[in-house]
């Protein structure tokens, strides 16, 4: 039976809407959500399907969803106001702000190597149960104590859980609030979105459950580095902790991020537009041209794929299917993406709630193709 999607779609991108009706079809997901905007002005917003796995409670218009590593686009979005602010310095060495991070030979790595992923610290090696995840001020100081697993600046490793911790805690040292809040008042409100670094019960009724692990079992059966970056906290990342409150409720600024396609899009948006969308500054576009400047290019030491990341954000691939050269943003586990291209003033956004999806790329390639 075919699934009704909801929303709006602006006359030239149809193919948008025949895309994600097509996969929604064909049961490729149980409930996403797929926003675009051009030039700041919104031309698709759809949803469709169920927020839940037995498909008994619609994908309304106003459900969020955890969107795992898209989470980092946010995150560094806020440092990157900081640093528009003259306020944090990429090149500084992070312990200027934190100086219980110059533990263990650290001393001299950079902010830039946090967002670069070439810090190397893509894990703590000691074993943590789940509830470490909650502990900000523990987290923090063992990622502190935590020797180098390589010596820093010399290769990448995605820093796929620590991220959060490393550059929340940057943040929260320069700016004195917590990265939910810093997030929320300096990011969120003035663009009007809805998402969230943290949410409270009373957001519970319309977040969508998330349907299967975030992390293939692969992940934890490779080397130490590559376990430890991905599953310590022990199996934090599995799908009963990941619906739980207390892991909705933490600040994980590397996960746990929860909104909606239309968020993603309209930052997104306003990042392609020069940093302002609707008389809102986000930053400059001179901060904006560093982004997507690349900081990290080949095999990653701690995924074993070839990766490419600019400062905080992905970059696009050899294989990105017409991505633009100055494009940038963040794909988390499971499929959702936020991406920005400032050469065709292009937000784009795709949240879903089952693991494993494969839509967003389609769905950004009919966004391209339309323009």
């Amino acid at each position: 039976m075919a699934i009704e999607v909801h929303g709006e779609c602006a006359a030239g991108f149809e193919r948008v809407r025949d895309v994600f009706v097509a996969g929604m079809d064909a049961g490729t997901e149980i409930g996403a959500s797929v926003a675009v905007t051009v030039g700041n002005e919104p031309v698709v917003d759809l949803w469709a399907g169920h927020r839940d796995a037995a498909r008994a409670l619609p994908w309304e218009r106003d459900t969020i969803a955890v969107v795992h590593s898209s989470t980092k686009g946010m995150t560094s979005t806020c440092a990157h106001v900081l640093v528009d602010r003259g306020e944090l310095d990429l090149d500084a060495p992070v312990a200027r702000y934190w100086p219980q991070f110059a533990q263990a030979g650290k001393a001299d790595i950079p902010v830039r190597w946090l967002l670069s992923h070439r810090a190397g610290v893509p894990a703590v090696r000691e074993v943590l149960p789940p509830e470490a995840a909650w502990d900000w001020d523990a987290m923090t100081q063992a990622l502190a104590a935590q020797e180098p697993w390589w010596e820093p600046g010399s290769t990448h490793g995605y820093h796929a859980i620590v991220f959060g911790w490393l550059v929340g805690e940057v943040i929260r040292r320069v700016s004195g609030a917590g990265l939910g809040a810093f997030f929320r008042a300096e990011v969120a409100e003035p663009l009007g979105i809805d998402f969230h670094i943290g949410t409270g019960p009373d957001l519970d009724a319309r977040t969508a459950e998330a349907v299967g692990d975030a992390v293939p079992r692969v992940f934890t059966e490779r080397a130490e580095i590559t376990d430890r970056a991905f599953n310590n906290p022990v199996e934090f990342l599995a799908a009963d902790i990941v619906n739980s409150r207390p892991y909705r409720a933490a600040e994980l600024g590397a996960v746990n991020g929860h909104g909606n396609a239309r968020a993603l899009a309209r930052l997104y948006g306003a990042l392609s537009c020069g940093g302002q969308v609707d008389g809102v500054r986000l930053m400059a576009p001179e901060t904006i041209e560093q982004l997507h400047v690349e900081q990290s290019a080949g095999e990653d030491a701690v995924l074993g794929t070839q990766m490419r990341f600019g400062l905080g954000f992905q970059l696009p691939q050899g294989d990105a299917h017409g991505r633009g050269p100055h494009s940038f943003g963040h794909a988390g586990a499971g499929g959702s993406l936020g991406w920005a291209d400032p050469d065709v003033r292009l937000g784009f956004g795709y949240v879903m709630n089952q693991m494993g999806s494969g839509m967003a790329d389609p769905l950004l390639q009919a966004a391209y193709a339309s323009l």
